[in-house]
């Protein structure tokens, strides 16, 4: 391994890194990783919000009535963006 490498290596990993010298690039990908894993979550919400809305949609009534829901209720909740809750 090159040192070129060897050290952008340690840099990212944080392998040798002096008492307080990499502080701010800690943070950073702290941030990045919490702003990742935000994101992933929200993508996988919207997707399963999205797929009960696509299987409510398909409910008969006499399914609707057997979990409390009328038809325009369900409905409301259907036709609801994938986003809104």
């Amino acid at each position: 391994m090159t040192s070129a490498i060897r050290n952008a290596y340690q840099a990212f990993t944080f392998e040798a890194a002096p008492a307080g010298g990499n502080g701010g690039l800690r943070q950073l990908v702290a941030r990045l990783n919490r702003a990742a894993i935000g994101f992933v979550s929200t993508a996988y919400l919207w997707s399963e919000r999205a797929a009960q809305r696509r299987r409510l949609a398909t409910l008969d009534d006499r399914l609707l009535k057997d979990i409390g829901v009328n038809r325009d209720t369900a409905a409301q909740e259907y036709d609801k963006p994938f986003w809104r809750p």
